[in-house]
């Protein structure tokens, strides 16, 4: 009887296994199938954002390369503030290098690291900035974000297009309270003189770096 009754139980344990590995089978197979599915989508929806944010800091007119496969990978690049991976995006028109896009980080915000998003063009002039990740105050440090940036009109990010090496001093890099020429919000000074000089090492290590890496080379 023991017997019988523990071979009734040993086989109906091995069949609830059965159903079990059926259902696990079944259902990492709906998975896989939804995924493979949606994955075209979802990789499409990451591009179009991307180039939302490229579009910002170098219009898609100044351009006519695949931005998005002409690229360069960086290691990390302690001149840029970066500790890890990168990549540079390489704009041209025709055959001629027209700028550089590529990520830098503000080690020294007021609440941390400011990361940001350059473009720079081939004669060396910012053509745009803008800041993808910060944790500033709100209301008061946060409008170097487009979005959160009460002027309209001018937003203060914006100051920094056509600034190059050639044209505006050491000094002037700074903010005003500083001795140069970069506008800030009172009570907010630490914010936007950690961007400025983000912004200004930025221009440097492309001024620097750009010819080797419009040749396809590291720096």
């Amino acid at each position: 009887m023991n017997a019988a009754r523990e071979i009734t139980a040993t086989g109906m344990a091995t069949r609830t296994a059965a159903i079990l590995f059926v259902f696990v089978i079944i259902f990492t197979g709906l998975l896989s199938g939804a995924y493979l599915w949606t994955k075209p989508a979802i990789e499409a929806s990451a591009i179009e954002e991307k180039m939302k944010l490229i579009d910002e800091v170098l219009p898609r007119g100044e351009y006519d390369n695949a931005l998005l496969s002409d690229t360069v990978n960086l290691p990390p690049t302690p001149e840029l503030g970066l500790s890890e991976a990168s990549t540079v995006y390489r704009a041209r028109q025709g055959n001629t290098p027209v700028a550089l896009i590529f990520e830098t980080v503000a080690p020294d915000g007021y609440a941390g690291k400011i990361r940001l998003i350059v473009a720079v063009r081939n004669n060396g002039a910012v053509a745009g900035v803008r800041v993808t990740q910060h944790k500033e105050t709100p209301g008061l440090g946060d409008y170097i974000e487009v979005k959160k940036d009460k002027n309209k009109a001018r937003p203060w990010i914006t100051q920094f297009a056509g600034m190059s090496l050639a044209e505006v001093s050491e000094r002037d890099w700074r903010v005003k309270k500083d001795g140069g020429r970069i506008d800030y919000y009172a009570g907010a000074t630490v914010t936007p003189r950690a961007v400025s000089k983000a912004v200004h090492k930025a221009v440097q290590w492309a001024e620097k770096n750009g010819a080797q890496l419009f040749a396809g080379a590291n720096p």
